[in-house]
């Protein structure tokens, strides 16, 4: 079929010099793509001038208006046209391009704004007049004198008015304020010790404060802590753990959530370096990584990680938004992150988050009393082993009770001494219910145990630290597999021949671009190797590193775990209840099973009173 060739004419194609209205209409394609990123570009000014807060003000999603305000060192009027102009910045000279310490330093901003909207900004630096300058479509007027008391405002009205075309793309008000807000509070996140506060003015009157977060105090975990309480939600800061981890010039701080603590999508998922927000890949693939046998594929972690290091060994000038970043070495900033996160994880122990206990409060409604009912005082530890004497069960009771429940009898011994028992954090079984379900009364309340799921991870643990110790076992192929892959993917796989090898797969070059497959590992059985080492060629492209092999064997691990539990059902007696719980309150990760759901829930005694009105 004949057609027409877009890319061949005639006419010899002439180059010309583009005037600078469209060199700034260009530049603003690729810097501001929605209302967001104008307010991005403008409060990263406004942090990068020193200011201590900062104000954000839209309406109609950001369309019809922007306005930012802070107080921070403003600008010299001498200056304010120069400002407008492209690549004219005072964050850099331009002698470096990897030693940056600002969230700008291209000195695009303010030009591609003013390119498709209609911009202007009022500064005055301290000891000096304020003035004040508009640009609108790209035509700037002249400097005027302007009343200010210190700081700067920048307002951009009518966004895309000179590129009409850009409106068509955005999206609804509702959705481009959502960003909005999004932006604020990651850079928020960044700067704990700077006040924002966020305002939709669209229509008549004050308008709304969509988003306050005061300025922190103390030092600078205990800020982070609490920015993030405040924009994450006193939950995530709650069920966070402490992240501080260093290795060869990078390091990494923050708070990342526990496993059962997990989201149905990555929306909690926070990556800053340098204090800049970044959607780095190789970065969302580490977390993804540190929590692969923690969390069920369709889990996501929550977590806010901070990766500090010499600006030289990061550079962020690989993307015209500044959202991804490019390490010096990928694989250390990658470890870090799996490597300090474990270590978080290991050290939490048996922890479960108090969401779980939560929503378990929430499942039990009790009935709404009228009035307050006489409450008697909570009676002593002897006054229970008297009344426990006194109130025994009529004869008959117990082959009743036995079909729901066992209940472990209480001697005078162990009611004497019970004030002297250890204070175990998961307290000391009391009974069996439905022969699944040990009940612990601790030193503040109780604890409700899922005995094959705990069990489960206790023996799923055992296995692979067996497995590390030992390696892992290879099973020869009578007849090798030949796989033939293109030039890149078998050297790629066979720089990693050595760690694949640790994994029980041995793989070797056959000629050409094949590679000869002639161990498995002897758990997983009858294999496809070709569909196993194409599934690692893939996890390599996506993520620069493969755990697909490991993730197979310790999915096996885990079914085996599952098989060696303890099965639900089963009767156990009181020593080894207690003893599957201090093996608990020993074992990494036991707070939740291999699927990431929790192994017990924790009630306190506050709680439980206040279920039966008694408070």
């Amino acid at each position: 079929m004949a057609y027409q060739n877009p890319n061949i004419s005639e006419a010899l194609p002439v180059i010309r010099q583009l005037d600078e209205a469209a060199i700034n209409r260009i530049a603003a394609g690729e810097v501001v793509e929605r209302p967001a990123s104008a307010v991005k570009e403008l409060v990263e000014n406004a942090i990068d001038a020193g200011a201590r807060q900062v104000t954000i003000e839209y309406a109609d999603g950001g369309k019809t208006l922007i306005r930012v305000t802070d107080d921070g060192c403003g600008i010299a009027s001498s200056d304010l046209m120069l400002a407008l102009s492209r690549h004219a910045t005072s964050k850099i000279d331009g002698s470096d391009l990897l030693n940056i310490h600002t969230f700008g330093f291209r000195g695009e901003a303010l030009p591609s704004l003013g390119a498709v909207g209609r911009l202007t900004i009022s500064s005055r630096v301290a000891g000096q007049d304020g003035a004040e300058v508009s640009i609108n479509g790209g035509q700037a007027g002249p400097v005027r004198p302007a009343a200010l008391n210190g700081g700067t405002v920048v307002t951009l009205r009518n966004l895309f008015f000179a590129t009409p075309a850009r409106l068509k793309f955005l999206r609804t008000d509702r959705a481009e304020a959502q960003a909005i807000a999004d932006i604020i509070k990651r850079l928020a996140m960044a700067e704990p010790f700077v006040r924002f506060i966020l305002r939709d003015v669209s229509g008549d009157g004050p308008g709304r404060e969509v988003f306050r977060a005061d300025a922190e105090q103390g030092d600078m975990f205990a800020a982070l802590q609490g920015r993030l309480a405040q924009v994450l939600g006193r939950e995530f800061a709650e069920n966070a753990l402490a992240v501080d981890a260093e290795r060869d010039g990078l390091h990494l701080t923050g708070f990342a959530a526990l496993p059962t603590y997990s989201r149905g999508s990555a929306v909690m998922q926070y990556l800053f370096v340098n204090g800049r927000p970044v959607r780095d890949k190789l970065l969302v693939g580490a977390l993804r990584g540190a929590y692969f046998d923690l969390l069920s594929r369709d889990r996501h972690p929550a977590a806010a990680l901070f990766i500090d290091c010499d600006p030289t060994l990061v550079d962020v000038n690989v993307h015209p938004a500044k959202s991804e970043v490019r390490f010096r070495d990928p694989g250390i900033a990658r470890g870090l992150i799996v490597s300090g996160l474990r270590h978080a994880l290991a050290d939490a122990g048996h922890r479960a988050s108090t969401t779980v206990a939560n929503a378990t409060l929430g499942a039990m409604r009790p009935e709404q009393l009228t009035a307050r009912v006489y409450q008697m005082d909570r009676p002593s530890v002897v006054a229970r082993g008297t009344a426990y004497q006194a109130q025994a069960p009529e004869p008959g009771f117990a082959e009743t009770a036995g079909m729901w429940a066992r209940v472990e009898a209480q001697t005078e011994n162990e009611t004497a001494t019970e004030q002297d028992a250890p204070d175990y954090p998961l307290g000391t079984a009391r009974g069996q219910v439905h022969e699944n379900y040990i009940v612990a009364q601790t030193a503040t309340g109780m604890v409700i145990v899922d005995q094959h799921a705990a069990h489960e991870r206790l023996v799923y643990e055992k296995l692979k630290h067996q497995m590390s110790e030992n390696g892992v076992a290879a099973q020869a192929l009578l007849i090798p597999e030949i796989v033939d892959l293109s030039a890149s993917d078998c050297a790629r796989l066979l720089e990693m021949a050595d760690q694949m090898a640790g994994f029980g797969l041995g793989i070797e070059p056959f000629g050409g671009n094949a590679i000869a497959v002639r161990e498995t590992p002897a758990i997983l059985g009858v294999v496809d190797a070709k569909a196993m080492i194409l599934d690692i060629l893939d996890e390599l492209a996506d993520q620069n590193e493969s755990n697909s092999l490991q993730a197979r064997l310790e999915a096996i691990l885990s079914r085996v775990a599952c098989h060696g539990s303890i099965r639900s059902g089963r009767r156990m007696r009181a020593e080894e209840m207690n003893a599957l719980l201090r093996e608990m309150e020993a074992t990494p990760h036991s707070g939740q099973c291999n699927h990431g759901r929790p192994t017990y829930v924790e009630l306190k005694l506050s709680d439980i009173e206040r279920l039966f009105g008694r408070t």
